[in-house]
C-alpha cells in the first residue's frame, strides 16, 4: 500500500520496510500493520491535536509534570512552542508507560519507541498468527470471564502500585490472546497521586471491565473492587501480589467533627501563645 506520509521518514531512516495494512483508527491515533526486517509490528500515528476527538484530555493531563521547567512554562502559557511541547508529552507519555508496566507485571504491547509521532510497538496477535480480537468482540464461559476479570483487576492494581491509572480502559481497550488479556491504548494514562479525578478514573476503569464480564459472569455487580483497590493504596497497603476479593465493607464510624473542631481551636490558641511570647523584648 502507500506509504502515508507520517510513517515515510521512519521509512526513509530505516526503522520501517514496508507498511502493510491499516488496522485501525481511533479517536487519537490512526495504526498500521508494518514490517521492520522480519518482525511485523504496529505503527500507531497519533492525530494532531485539532484532529483528535479525545474531548478531555485536559483532565487527564493534571499532575503531569516534565523535567524541563522552561517546557512546563510554556505549556502552562499555551505558547506555539508550548503547544508542540504539549504534543509531545502526549505521544511520549503512552511508550513510558508501556515500559514501566511492562516491568510493573502488567501485559501491554512490547513498545520499540516513538518517533517523529508515531509509536513502533508489538503486534498482539492470536494462536494462528491474526491480528489479536478485542475483549468486546469476544464470547467466553462465565468460568473464563471470572478468571479474566479476576486477570485485569490485578493488572489494574498493579498499575496503581507504580502510580498509575489507565483512565479510559474498557472492553474497547483490551486484546485477547491465547494467553489471555492485553490492555492497549494508554495516551491519557493518569498520574493517581496528583491528579485529582483519580480515584473516579479508577472506579469508572473498573466498572466498565466489570460490566463487560458481568454478561457471562453476573455475579461481578456485586463486587467492589474499585473501593478495594482504592481504600488499601490510601492506607498505604497497596502491594503487587495482594490477594482481592471484590468485597468491601463501607466504613459506618462518624467523624467525631466536635473533637476535630475543639483539637483546631486547641492549636490556634496555642500558636497565638507563642507569637505572643516571640514579640516580647526579653
Amino acid at each position: 500500500m502507500k506509504i502515508p506520509k507520517r510513517i515515510q521518514p521512519l521509512v526513509e531512516d530505516g526503522l520501517i520496510d514496508e507498511v502493510i495494512s491499516p488496522l485501525m483508527s481511533g479517536k487519537e491515533a490512526v495504526v498500521y500493520i508494518v514490517r521492520s526486517g522480519s518482525e511485523i509490528l504496529c505503527a500507531k500515528v497519533y492525530k494532531e491535536a485539532n484532529k483528535r476527538s479525545f474531548k478531555q484530555a485536559v483532565q487527564y493531563r493534571e499532575g503531569r509534570k516534565g523535567r524541563n521547567s522552561r517546557r512546563n512554562r510554556a505549556m502552562e502559557k499555551g505558547s506555539k512552542f508550548g503547544r508542540v511541547q504539549q504534543e509531545k508529552a502526549w505521544q511520549n507519555t503512552e511508550v513510558e508507560a508501556l515500559y514501566s508496566l511492562s516491568d510493573a507485571g502488567v501485559r501491554v504491547p512490547k513498545p520499540y519507541g516513538c518517533f517523529d509521532g508515531v509509536l513502533l510497538m508489538e503486534l498482539i496477535t492470536d494462536d494462528e498468527g491474526q491480528v489479536a480480537p478485542r475483549l468486546n468482540d469476544v464470547s467466553m464461559s462465565a468460568e473464563q470471564a471470572l478468571e479474566d476479570h479476576a486477570v485485569i483487576m490485578q493488572y489494574v492494581m498493579r498499575m496503581l502500585c507504580i502510580g498509575l491509572i489507565h483512565g479510559d480502559l474498557s472492553e474497547f481497550n483490551v486484546l485477547v490472546d491465547e494467553y489471555g488479556p492485553v490492555i492497549i491504548d494508554l495516551p491519557q494514562v493518569v498520574d493517581a497521586s496528583a491528579n485529582n479525578q483519580a480515584k473516579w478514573m479508577l472506579e469508572r476503569d473498573v466498572n466498565n471491565i466489570s460490566n463487560y464480564y458481568a454478561q457471562y459472569a453476573p455475579e461481578l455487580l456485586n463486587r467492589q473492587y474499585s473501593k478495594e483497590i482504592w481504600a488499601l493504596y490510601e492506607a498505604g497497603e497497596l502491594h503487587p501480589e495482594a490477594e482481592l476479593t471484590g468485597y468491601f465493607k463501607e466504613s459506618t464510624q462518624t467523624a467525631d467533627v466536635d473533637t476535630v473542631l475543639e483539637e483546631i481551636k486547641a492549636a490556634f490558641a496555642e500558636e497565638q501563645q507563642r507569637q505572643l511570647r516571640m514579640q516580647v523584648p526579653s
